[in-house]
Order: C-alpha cells, then structure tokens, then sequence
C-alpha cells in the first residue's frame, strides 16, 4: 500500500513494470561521479550506487566537479543544476565540449521546479533527468536505460531527445 502523499501514475506504473522483470545492473566497478553541494544527496546516492558495486568520486561544485571528470574519466556523471559558482548546465556544457568527456553520459538531477523546466525546455545534452528527492528504484532505473550490451552506461543517440515534449 503505497504512503500517505506518495506518488501515482508513471512512477507506479515503472515500479510494477519492474517488478516483473530482473533488473539490470551495470558492471561491477563501473565509475559514478556525483556533483552535488547537497552533503546529503552526495551521500545517498553515493550509498545507492555503492551498494550496486560502483565506484563514486564526489564534487560539491562544478568547477572540481569538471576536473574530476577529466581527470577520472568515469563513466557516468549525476550532476545537479543548482550548485555554488557555475551551475550544472554550464558544467554539462563544458563537458561536451571536451572530446576526451564528451562520450560521458549525464544524469541532471534538481529538486528546483524552475530549473526542471529549463532543463526540458533547452535539452542542451544530457542523457537523463531524475528530480529531487529521488529513490533507490528510480536511481537504477534511470542508470539501466543508459546500460549498453556490455553493461556499462553509454550516451543515449540523440533521436531519443526529439521524442520527449519541448
């Protein structure tokens, strides 16, 4: 029985679809990086992934958040929208641009309502959104839509942007 204001429809759907099915998970040691100046988040997440065998890095701002990816080259990114200095779509940007982590695919993650709507209405190269407070489920179901037939996360090809509503 769901809890008292939690949520219906898609997110409901998703999890009895799931249920049905074994969940696919990346490969062992696959790299997360998490950007986030939430300590909170940071360590959610970090617990989630962990629990599933990755390896995180962790950022609190953008700035650390980029070197960390062009230095570790892992091979998945979370990267909030909201963080101190420059926000997450001028990180996301600065990571496409980069040849050596533009093949990293990105997970934008934001509990501001504002900053979810620009996300989908400017599309500017993430592979994947996830809004705050997220859950376990949610984390890996978001994380199997990016695996490829090796296991390991990939970039989504950019006809799957055209299908989403601007």
């Amino acid at each position: 029985m769901p809890a008292a204001g939690a949520a219906s429809g898609p997110d409901t759907k998703a999890r009895e679809e799931r249920r049905r099915h074994a969940r696919r998970n990346a490969r062992r040691d696959t790299r997360a990086l998490i950007v986030d100046d939430s300590p909170t988040v940071v360590f959610a997440l970090k617990k989630i992934l962990q629990s599933a065998g990755f390896i995180t890095l962790e950022a609190g701002d953008a700035e650390t958040g980029i070197a960390l990816a062009r230095a570790e080259l892992p091979d998945l990114v979370f990267l909030d929208i909201v963080l101190p200095g420059a926000n997450g779509f001028s990180a996301l940007r600065a990571l496409r641009k980069d040849p050596a982590t533009a093949h990293i695919p990105v997970i934008m993650i934001s509990g501001n309502e504002q900053a979810t709507e620009l996300f989908f209405g400017s599309r500017i190269g993430a592979d994947d959104f996830m809004k705050k407070p997220f859950s376990r489920f949610e984390v890996f179901a978001r994380i199997e839509r990016l695996l490829d037939a090796n296991m390991m996360p990939r970039r989504i090809p950019a006809q799957a942007d055209a299908a989403e509503p601007g």
